[in-house]
């Protein structure tokens, strides 16, 4: 199944619920995303078809093997991204936002140069 970007985006952020609050819901989604709790639904039920998520008999939320790979993968490129920008000047909550829309759509080809480019950096 091939993931649109804001199936990553719900990817990452159980990822980053689950390392602040070990356990994660829907509504905890719908808050962190400020998005609409049908909205979270319908994005679960999608990724629990495409095997990335499941759900527990007490409604939290658990990625998969392959869902927490791609969690990981977004998560990292989300926050190279952003630590890029600030280092360059840009504002915060602009760097964010930025980063967010640039980890869906760099190769992996080019993420990677890009790292290996700030490892040489250092």
């Amino acid at each position: 199944m091939k993931l649109h970007a804001s199936g990553e985006d719900y990817l990452e952020a159980v990822l980053v619920l689950q390392k602040q609050k070990g356990m994660v819901r829907s509504v905890d989604i719908a808050r962190h995303m400020d998005v609409s709790k049908p909205s979270v639904c319908y994005a679960v039920a999608t990724l629990k078809d495409g095997g990335f998520l499941t759900m527990d008999d007490g409604f939290f939320l658990h990625l998969t093997n392959i869902g927490r790979e791609v969690a990981e993968q977004i998560y990292e490129k989300h926050r190279f991204f952003t630590e890029r920008l600030i280092a360059a000047g840009v504002d915060p909550e602009t760097a964010e936002a930025d980063a967010c829309r640039i980890e869906h759509v760099i190769s992996d080809e080019s993420f990677q140069c890009l790292k290996s480019a700030k490892k040489t950096e250092t």
